[in-house]
């Protein structure tokens, strides 16, 4: 069942304009800021939010002309959205009996449902019961017991604590990959993408900048969102062959890894950047003068935010802090081994 769609929805400061294909069995991550338009997204797909221009087709068959009630289609909501004054195995039978089963038959299936997510036993319990994990399990189970043909995500990890997030991504996963209709995952969080998706569709101000599998985009990011995302310095800048110069004023002349011709990005990581009191010794390549904006703990490094003609992020010890008396307002030497960049066309 392969959803072809192109989603346009207009608002007077605001146009969402995006395409996207998925695949029988795959799942594709909407990734984005906030206000992207990324639930707006998912919310046309479902027949909630009007569409101003556009077509949606599963396997040929147009949706965009049915109502809501009427797509094959199942959808989880950030806060899940069960009814409070149901069971588990009422929530979940919810779907079956939209689907015009006879209530025999659907708290048969629900109870099917509540044994392949593990909760069987709470078949009875009400939601206001049941932890943000065995929730979100219940919301799964109650889109997938009607047995959409697309299943739409939004945000469903968004609600979890730390711990209990990790636990249900790793089943989350499992459950998508014996689903064998299309799915679309709306999240800002780029481990739940990377874990989640076979795809990824990065949309940011209304339109897609970039898509590709987890891997090219976390190689080859093309916006500063998604550099961030994936922990890179981003720059773009003029290549010839094996030198790309990037940055503002003159800029700095980059010596890369990889010939490239015409515009280009480079793109390397935080701790990939090599700081000095003065200048150093010899001619190391790729050496800029900086001045630090600010220092942060970032896990069990500090990072150091650069600026000057050429900002960047490094990541440096606690030693190297202390050893370099690294303060805002310092003036500082900077430097990245060609071999520690990623030079690509832009």
């Amino acid at each position: 069942m392969t959803l072809r769609a192109r989603v346009v929805v207009t608002r007077p400061s605001f146009r969402l304009d995006i395409g996207l294909t998925v695949a029988p069995g795959q799942v594709v991550a909407l990734l984005g800021p906030n206000g992207a338009g990324k639930t707006t997204a998912l919310r046309a797909l479902a027949g909630l939010t009007p569409m101003d221009d556009g077509h949606i087709t599963l396997d040929g068959r147009p949706l965009h002309t049915l109502p809501a009630e009427h797509r094959p289609v199942g959808m989880v909501f950030q806060d899940y959205l069960l009814f409070p004054h149901l069971s588990a195995l009422e929530n979940v039978a919810f779907g079956p009996r939209c689907q015009g089963a006879g209530r025999a038959r659907a708290r048969r299936t629900a109870a099917e449902w509540l044994r392949r997510i593990g909760l069987e036993e709470y078949a009875a319990t009400r939601p206001g019961r049941l932890s943000g994990g065995q929730a979100q399990r219940v919301a799964l189970a109650r889109a997938l017991a009607a047995e959409p043909r697309l299943l739409l995500l939004d945000e469903p990890l968004a609600a979890l604590d730390a711990h209990t997030r990790l636990e249900i991504r790793s089943r989350l996963r499992r459950h998508l990959a014996d689903f064998d209709g299309a799915t679309v995952l709306v999240t800002h969080d780029p481990l739940d993408a990377m874990v989640l998706a076979d795809l990824l569709v990065v949309v940011e101000d209304g339109t897609v900048v970039q898509e590709g599998t987890p891997a090219e985009v976390a190689r080859r990011p093309r916006t500063d969102y998604v550099a961030r995302l994936v922990g890179l310095n981003l720059h773009r800048g003029v290549a010839t062959g094996s030198h790309v110069t990037v940055g503002t004023g003159d800029g700095v002349r980059f010596r890369v890894a990889e010939p490239v011709e015409g515009p280009a990005f480079v793109a390397f990581a935080p701790s990939a950047v090599a700081l000095y009191r003065t200048r150093p010794d010899g001619s190391p390549r790729n050496l800029w003068r900086a001045v630090i904006e600010g220092v942060e703990r970032h896990g069990d490094s500090v990072r150091v935010h650069l600026e000057g003609p050429l900002p960047v992020a490094a990541d440096v010890t606690t030693a190297a802090v202390a050893e370099l008396g690294l303060a805002p307002g310092q003036s500082i030497w900077a430097s990245v081994k060609a071999t520690e960049t990623h030079a690509y066309p832009a």
